[in-house]
Order: C-alpha cells, then sequence, then structure tokens
C-alpha cells in the first residue's frame, strides 16, 4: 500500500511539472494535421514553397545551454526514413525559430544547418512519392546541455544527431502529415 500511495504522489507532484512543449503558431502546421503547399519541397517533382513553420518552445529544462531542431520523416522509403532540417547550435535564449526560417527570415545568430537528405543546408519540406500513404513529420526540439555542439561542416545528419542525442537534456516533439 505505501508503494502505491508513493508512486500516487510521485504522479501527482510530476503532473505539476510543466512538460517541455513544442508548438507552431502556423494554423496549418498541428500535431496529427497534414501541412499545406507552402511546407512542400520546391523540386524533386514537388512544386511547394519549401517554407519552414514557424516553432516555438516553452518549459525548457533547467540547465539548459542550447537548442538543436529536427525535421525527419520516417515514412520514406529508403530503409532509414529521411531528414529534411537539422539545425543546431541554437542559443538557449532562442524561444522559437520563424517561419521561413533562412529564406525569409535569418536563424537565431549563432544557429549551424547541417546536410539533409537532400544534400541541401536548409529546411527541405516535404515530398513523398506521389500517390503514397501519407508521411509523418517529426518536427523536434532538442534542449542540450551543451553550448555548442563541435561537429565538421560536412557533418551527416546521423553524425549530428548522434551529437544531439549524446547532450540532450529533454526533447519536445510535433508530428504532422503530407501526402501528394
Amino acid at each position: 500500500m505505501k508503494r502505491i500511495l508513493g508512486f500516487a504522489v510521485a504522479a501527482l507532484l510530476a503532473g505539476n511539472a510543466m512538460a517541455f512543449e513544442l508548438t507552431s503558431p502556423d494554423p496549418d502546421v498541428k500535431t496529427g494535421k497534414p501541412m499545406t503547399k507552402a511546407q512542400e519541397y520546391k523540386g524533386f517533382g514537388c512544386t511547394g514553397e519549401n517554407l519552414s513553420p514557424a516553432l516555438e518552445w516553452k518549459n525548457v529544462p533547467a540547465g539548459t545551454l542550447s537548442f538543436a531542431v529536427t525535421v525527419y520523416d520516417p515514412d520514406a522509403p529508403t530503409g532509414s526514413g529521411f531528414w529534411h532540417w537539422v539545425v543546431y547550435n541554437i542559443p538557449a535564449t532562442a524561444t522559437g525559430l520563424p517561419g521561413g526560417a533562412v529564406l525569409k527570415e535569418p536563424l537565431p545568430t549563432g544557429a549551424k544547418e547541417g546536410r539533409n537528405d537532400f544534400g541541401e543546408r536548409n529546411f527541405s519540406g516535404a515530398c513523398p512519392p506521389a500517390g503514397d500513404k501519407p508521411h509523418h513529420y517529426i518536427f523536434t526540439v532538442y534542449a542540450l546541455k551543451v553550448d555548442k555542439l563541435h561537429v565538421s561542416e560536412d557533418a551527416t545528419a546521423a553524425l549530428i544527431g548522434f551529437n544531439i542525442l549524446a547532450n540532450r537534456l529533454g526533447l519536445a516533439k510535433l508530428t504532422t502529415t503530407y501526402s501528394r
């Protein structure tokens, strides 16, 4: 009985803590909802606007020294998914990324973009095969315990991801869908 009460008290106390959260002020970018043509890639047979959505995060874990943001499609027919965006060394003072980052608005000072699976250093929007089932796009912000990831300019998304996971304090996700 003591053990059950202990878990109940711990659950109540945990319920009072605010969870690290990732959202978008863009009405078309919500968890479980399809994105629009604005977030579709421009190229590779896709004709979208290739604009990253605005992202906002709050309730950051204590001790956060920087952030990283990734966008990943686990449904891509590659055998290993597809990285659409990797941004790292985002300063701890940042509370989000602007919509149209890099194309229309700059990233926070000091932030860097790694190469995505299109081989580009930018947000490369959704571009699932025409007629395929809706793909899931997982936007993740990571709170990191280091102020910078020390990776080479040519580091792959997987290597940057390894360094992100080795230094994470917490993460928050927003998962959208897209099909054409």
